[in-house]
């Protein structure tokens, strides 16, 4: 039998990723100053993936009112992006629709401060359904998007929906998207410098925890 949840706890964190190597990153984090149970889950590559394994985590009465975060690596798309640079989506993008993201202000100010010298792209995050190169790049980059992944969209449209099948409103569960760049259009991963491009990426990633639960605290309000 699972632990009962406390009922004066405030709800927790979800932080979904899709790789081993980026769940290294987040669990390895600094998890000082969380304002409630944190876990950092390890969907799998792609769309489908990250939706049923969401829905499963969602599904668990711990985890039932948690706010999300899809977060990892990604490609940019827009010129002058490096690796190491972070993209705050203020939307996710995918076949399913559109998905708003909340507090996208307050998250930007957050990893500003967490990650001290890092570019923070905003904007439009797309998804995909495998990794994007050259010409598809410029075409998803004149739809306005930023930047490209193959889960975030998936898990914010399966974090909103699970609630919105219990009868809460579109806005009840906060969610977001944070992504570092590891892939940018002057920096393919199939050039010299991959490594040390990953090596940067990784780095950032590890460092975003604090501003992670900064933007969890700050919604920590009745959704209900």
């Amino acid at each position: 039998m699972g632990r009962e949840p406390d009922p004066a706890a405030p709800p927790p964190l979800l932080i979904a990723c899709a790789l081993g190597i980026e769940q290294l990153a987040l669990r390895s984090g600094d998890r000082g100053g969380a304002p409630g149970a944190v876990t950092v889950l390890r969907t799998g590559m792609g769309p489908d993936r990250a939706r049923r394994a969401v829905t499963r985590t969602l599904g668990e009465e711990r985890w039932r009112d948690a706010a999300v975060i899809a977060s990892g690596f990604c490609a940019g798309l827009a010129p002058g992006m490096h690796p190491g640079d972070l993209v705050v989506a203020d939307e996710t993008r995918g076949p399913d629709g559109t998905t708003s993201c909340s507090g996208t202000e307050l998250l930007v100010k957050a990893l500003v401060k967490a990650v001290p010298g890092r570019a923070v792209h905003t904007g439009p995050l797309t998804g995909s359904d495998h990794v994007v190169r050259g010409p598809e790049r410029a075409a998803l980059r004149a739809t306005g998007a930023i930047a490209v992944d193959m889960e975030s969209a998936a898990t914010l449209r399966t974090a909103r929906g699970a609630l919105l099948g219990a009868g809460a409103g579109p806005d009840a569960r906060p969610v977001a998207a944070v992504r570092v760049v590891v892939d940018a259009p002057e920096h393919e991963l199939v050039r010299i410098g991959t490594v040390r491009g990953g090596i940067s990426a990784f780095r950032v990633l590890r460092a975003v925890l604090p501003a992670f639960f900064e933007w969890h605290r700050s919604l920590l309000l009745p959704r209900r």
